[in-house]
């Protein structure tokens, strides 16, 4: 579980190095359970800073600790796997139709899914004379799984988890119109994509948000965030807001496809960003919605029933 400097800043957070060492240190060893001077003297850290660690991480479900004040790995580390372990198997079977979409527009396309608590990037397909290690978006790149990051991870599943992520705590303050919002989950489930509006802030937005987790936030995000000014829902196009002969700045399209519970699996995304045509926005979005769909009925999925 290697950390890696900030893509943008270069900076390390030593905070979530120590935390990943604790992980580190007791995923190599399942079997056993240690206590905090044993702990604390292994990684180097001072007993205060390795319990408020521990502290944490039990809190979350992610390590226990038994009456004997010793920790092990936690229950939330096998829902966090698991769902890792659902979203890269998925991988080989989502690649080839990446690959295609890619050739065919000349686009950069990606398949995400939530793992645990954050998106995760696992899948990367670049156009032809673009190296996918050079592109903005990066196989194993996380980002927070809470408002205003992750609508689309929801949009197509199950009201109750629509819900879920709308009561989570936001990665930081976001503007949340309910109506807007509903008219975008109603008109996204009817034409079976969605299209982001392009802005210079929503694309360095993400552009910093990458490899954040929790609420350890870089300074330049935090700057950000007082020139984010639109509501959560205005990032989106509504179908009836786009004509065929007119052009719109077009940041990506979207379209999920599902496990055989009906939920979502993965999205896959097709980046544009530039302006296109409101016939080339339906287009390509009848295209990245046939992929996502070929992609379902391959892992045996079958769309939500509502």
């Amino acid at each position: 579980m290697a950390v890696e400097p900030d893509a943008v800043t270069g900076r390390r957070s030593p905070p979530t190095d120590r935390v990943v060492q604790v992980l580190d240190h007791l995923v190599a060893r399942p079997e056993r359970r240690f206590g905090l001077s044993e702990l604390a003297r292994a990684l180097g850290m001072s007993k205060p800073t390795c319990l408020g660690i521990l502290t944490a991480l039990v809190g979350g479900g992610y390590l226990t600790r038994d009456p004997e004040a010793k920790y092990g790995l936690g229950p939330a580390l096998i829902v966090a796997g698991r769902a890792a372990q659902r979203g890269f198997a998925v991988g080989p079977i989502v690649r080839p139709h990446l690959d295609a979409l890619a050739a065919e527009f000349g686009a950069i396309c990606t398949a995400s899914a939530v793992v645990g608590d954050q998106v995760m990037i696992v899948e990367v397909a670049a156009p032809s004379g673009v190296e996918a290690g050079r592109t903005v978006a990066k196989v194993g790149e996380v980002y927070p799984f809470a408002p205003p990051v992750g609508l689309m991870y929801v949009l197509w599943s199950h009201d109750e988890e629509f819900t879920r992520w709308l009561g989570r705590e936001p990665a930081f303050p976001v503007v949340l119109d309910h109506d807007l919002l509903r008219s975008v989950v109603d008109d996204c489930r009817e034409t079976g994509y969605l299209v982001e509006r392009l802005t210079p802030t929503g694309r360095r937005l993400f552009s910093l948000m990458a490899g954040v987790a929790g609420r350890d936030l870089p300074a330049e995000l935090r700057e950000l965030v007082g020139e984010m000014v639109s509501s959560l829902g205005e990032r989106v196009y509504l179908g009836r807001e786009t004509s065929a002969d007119v052009e719109y700045p077009v940041s990506l399209i979207a379209a999920p496809s599902y496990d055989a519970d009906g939920r979502q699996a993965l999205v896959m995304t097709l980046d544009v960003g530039g302006s296109i045509s409101g016939a080339e926005i339906e287009r390509r979005g009848r295209a990245l919605v046939a992929a996502a769909d070929a992609v379902t009925a391959e892992i045996g999925g079958r769309a939500p029933v509502r």
